[in-house]
């Protein structure tokens, strides 16, 4: 009896310890769940039902919650971006569908880690057209039956017959994703001759320098500015970073510390921001009062600065360092001369835009060599979304001279361009670009038709961003929700 009334007492100890533990761990699973703060700190105004708001702060929570989920589920399977999107598209009905596996080839979807649930045999329907695929078992099934790839035309609903895509520019799908950002990323680069140092500035002010090699991870938070980055740029050796921002200053960076080691204050808002590629000394930056100043990187002084038309939205270097190439707001780029020793600036050409509409530079890129030019090429873009390819006379003095050129729909956004690698053997001239619409496009500008050689879908918002590193086997983009996708290339003979 004794041993029986002992256990009576120790049973209700017990109890509370346990409920006391469950308490515990409900603390700690709010208090980690960030989505649950930002649902519960819905602004309430003064006037408004209590049941009404509290109703959209449950829905809220449950719309966060369930997105992730997603997330989690798809990085536990070990999927690609096309698997995602088919799994937040699926239908109602996904588990009564069965699906025959394929085998694990080459060209298939059998790349990823292949799995007997339902789940992943819906998710490894790797067609572009996801979204008719999963209307019924007897599309899915045909759209299983049939060889995959990651290339699509400009329209997916097109009768014509479709073209293969270039296969130096095909995609095995995501190699990982950053998705810490929750601002607008604005520009994204990799570092300078890296494969694996990749950075990421965003309208928040933050710059945030990652490592896509595996497993993937962030470096440093870069934090300083108190506006939207508007560009920044390596160092050659991959020391330090520069960045120009709508706060009216230039900030240097000091990446192995993260810190902030010098700054310098304008008087308007800095647009665009390149180290010099002989003498890192230099540091060029454009800004809002019309200006291409030169800064001394050891003591911030300015050395040397000229003046344009319209605000300085867009520059490049060339590999010498004896050109500046800019473009402006009314769509007019130019070449400026500067002595890599001295630093002094002076204007020698200005192409004017063309079309009646002025519209802001927000690409310029310079190469070295083109197939079609046999030369070095500039690339420009605008945000009325001309694309336009120069050959450039380095003998006159950097004078442009417009190859050949590709009108788009116009920009909301300042959207980027970039060229792709030169990997084929067709004298082509293929420039990859982000759009309004959440993808990325591949376009041939020698093409009059059929422009569009490729396509790839991921992002659930506009694209901003566009990289390549410098193994040219990894393109990054960034989008409007503050989302950064590494795409991983096909590998090609």
């Amino acid at each position: 009896m004794a041993e029986s009334t002992t256990i009576q007492r120790s049973s209700p100890e017990g109890d509370d310890h346990e409920l006391k533990e469950e308490n515990i761990e409900k603390k700690k699973d709010f208090t980690a769940n960030p989505e649950f703060f930002s649902c519960m700190l819905q602004p309430v105004p003064a006037d408004s039902d209590p049941n009404y708001i509290g109703i959209r702060r449950f829905l809220l929570h449950r719309k966060a919650e369930s997105g992730v989920l997603r997330r989690k589920d798809w990085r536990c399977n070990g999927k690609g971006y096309v698997a995602y999107r088919n799994y937040i598209s699926r239908p109602r009905n996904w588990e009564a569908l069965q699906i025959p596996s394929r085998p694990s080839t080459p060209g298939n979807s059998g790349r990823w880690m292949p799995s007997a649930s339902p789940v992943s045999q819906l998710l490894e329907s790797d067609s572009w057209n996801s979204l008719k695929d999963l209307r019924s078992p007897s599309q899915v099934s045909q759209a299983l039956s049939r060889t995959t790839s990651f290339s699509s035309n400009v329209s997916d609903t097109d009768d014509r017959p479709r073209r293969r895509s270039e296969p130096a520019y095909s995609f095995v799908g995501m190699h990982c994703i950053f998705d810490q950002c929750k601002a607008m990323v604005t520009v994204i680069k990799f570092g300078h001759m890296s494969s694996d140092l990749l950075a990421y500035g965003a309208t928040d002010g933050s710059l945030t320098v990652c490592s896509v090699s595996m497993p993937p991870s962030v470096i440093k938070q870069l934090t300083g500015h108190s506006k939207d980055v508007t560009d920044f740029d390596f160092s050659t050796n991959n020391q330090y970073i520069a960045s120009s921002s709508m706060d009216k200053t230039v900030r240097v960076w000091d990446i192995s510390r993260g810190l902030c080691i010098r700054v310098i204050y304008g008087v308007s808002s800095q647009l665009c921001i390149r180290f010099h590629p002989v003498n890192n000394n230099f540091l060029s930056a454009g800004n809002a009062k019309k200006e291409i100043n030169v800064f001394n990187f050891s003591t911030g002084r300015t050395i040397s600065t000229t003046v344009v038309d319209g605000e300085v939205t867009a520059m490049d270097h060339d590999h010498t360092g004896q050109f500046i190439f800019c473009g402006d707001s009314q769509g007019c780029i130019y070449t400026v001369s500067m002595n890599s020793h001295t630093g002094a600036l002076s204007r020698t050409h200005r192409n004017r835009s063309s079309s009646k509409h002025r519209s802001a530079v927000t690409t310029v890129e310079y190469r070295t060599f083109s197939l079609l030019a046999r030369g070095p090429v500039l690339l420009t873009f605008t945000r009325d979304g001309s694309l336009s390819f120069f050959s450039i006379s380095l003998e006159m003095k950097g004078y442009l001279t417009l190859r050949c050129s590709l009108k788009l729909a116009p920009r909301l956004h300042s959207i980027r361009a970039s060229f792709c690698p030169l990997l084929s053997l067709e004298k082509g001239e293929y420039i990859v670009a982000g759009s309004e619409d959440a993808n990325v496009y591949f376009y041939d500008l020698t093409r009059p038709k059929n422009t569009c050689v490729n396509k790839l879908q991921g992002h659930g918002y506009p694209v901003i961003g566009i990289a390549w590193n410098h193994g040219e086997n990894l393109l990054a983009s960034s989008d409007f929700g503050g989302t950064v996708i590494v795409w991983k290339r096909a590998k090609t003979a």
